[in-house]
């Protein structure tokens, strides 16, 4: 038996206005998810435990079966794994943004236009974080390249006692309220002051203006926490994992849970990216002795937090076709038993534009045993079957029927 996890980011929503009240997996077309669904359990689970942060770092966590309150130290020292930052006991991380803000005189009385700045390359970024770097860094305080957007700042013996937002929680908001507070507030916003006028009147972002694309024109920190500490997955489940993501932040949970983090060519986090590339990728882990594998899909997430309907949709029909799909076909021509669980890790509302907390439908389906729920994929028809778990992380021993 094989076990796939196909996790489409934030996929789940609230009612959409443009879709006459309906939601995101309301009005997708995806034949596969429902066939499963129909055939399969499906039921709700609560992936953010009361008290914590709806974020991607806590939902996908529990949903590969770890207790967040034992385990969890902050998202961005799981970025710094992936990144291959070796992290001391000391060191205290912090997630980096290139954002781009409006351009009033004072910072403070800017906005977030872009926590993205326009999903700018990971090239561009490069250079301009490098830029950053050799401007501000000190003895104790360097910024480290990532993905995209996201980036990593480490400060030897900083503190996690501090009040930081993520940028995609405040999108089209003054960020006068949102920054930052407690420990070295004052440093952390004199960074990010001095990065804007670093990154403002660097040639990429010159460039980017003359292209009609939205400049890189500050850092924004948050996402604190210190050297993580997670059980290795084969000890904890018995099974060997592979992890296919564009995303350091689930890159870094495979190496903190000795996984294999399997790069694919062209995978962006975007509705853009390789869809196909990531489900050939899963189906070869598969048959080179990979019992597990976890599929991260990126793209319903970005979409949802910006407002980004039609798109969105077109994520989950992407997903559906070209990786579920796939994977079916593929692995009944191979003659291969398999459990597929398939989730959001959390919902990422169009109407709102940032994560929240509420439960998520998931659908356990066994290709050896088909016999389920006789309803489509949806977070109303997930409600309606009664099954509810309320502690995140035993749905995986559910799944692997352990």
């Amino acid at each position: 038996m094989k076990y796939i996890v196909v996790l489409g980011d934030g996929m789940a929503d609230y009612a959409v206005e443009e879709f006459g009240g309906k939601t995101v997996l309301d009005v997708a077309k995806k034949p596969n998810m429902d066939y499963m669904s129909q055939n399969g359990e499906l039921g709700l689970v609560k992936t953010v435990p009361d008290g914590m942060k709806p974020g991607s770092d806590v939902a996908n966590l529990a949903v590969m079966g770890y207790d967040t309150s034992v385990c969890y130290t902050g998202r961005s020292p799981l970025e710094a794994a992936s990144i291959g930052v070796e992290l001391k006991p000391d060191d205290v991380t912090f997630r980096t943004n290139l954002v781009t803000l409006s351009s009033e005189a004072e910072f403070e009385d800017r906005t977030m236009l872009d926590y993205s700045a326009g999903e700018i390359s990971t090239a561009e970024a490069k250079e301009l974080i490098e830029a950053v770097e050799k401007e501000l860094s000190a003895e104790n305080r360097h910024f480290y390249a990532g993905v995209s957007y996201r980036h990593l700042l480490v400060w030897d013996k900083g503190s996690t006692n501090v009040e930081l937002t993520p940028p995609h929680d405040i999108s089209d908001r003054p960020i006068k309220d949102y920054l930052p507070k407690g420990d070295n507030a004052d440093i952390l916003l004199d960074m990010m002051k001095k990065a804007s006028k670093i990154l403002s009147e660097h040639p990429i972002n010159k460039k980017r203006i003359e292209q009609g694309k939205n400049p890189a024109n500050s850092i924004w920190i948050w996402g604190e926490g210190k050297k993580p500490s997670l059980e290795n997955f084969e000890a904890k489940y018995g099974l060997k994992g592979s992890v296919i993501s564009a995303v350091d932040l689930i890159k870094g949970i495979a190496v903190c849970a000795g996984m294999k983090s399997i790069d694919v060519e062209g995978a962006t986090g975007t509705y853009e990216t390789n869809f196909d590339g990531k489900a050939r990728a899963a189906k070869n882990a598969l048959m080179s002795g990979a019992d597990f594998v976890y599929i991260h899909m990126e793209a319903p997430d970005e979409c949802g937090h910006q407002g980004d309907a039609e798109h969105k949709k077109l994520s989950v029909e992407l997903i559906d076709e070209k990786v579920i799909g796939y994977l079916r076909e593929e692995l009944y021509h191979c003659g291969v038993d398999y459990r597929m669980l398939i989730m959001p890790d959390h919902p990422t509302p169009i109407s709102l534009k940032t994560h929240v907390s509420d439960p998520v439908p998931y659908i356990i389906y066994d290709s050896s045993e088909e016999n389920g729920s006789g309803l489509t994929y949806s977070e109303k028809n997930a409600a309606e079957t009664g099954i509810y778990l309320p502690v995140g992380y035993e749905l995986m021993r559910r799944f692997l029927g352990k």
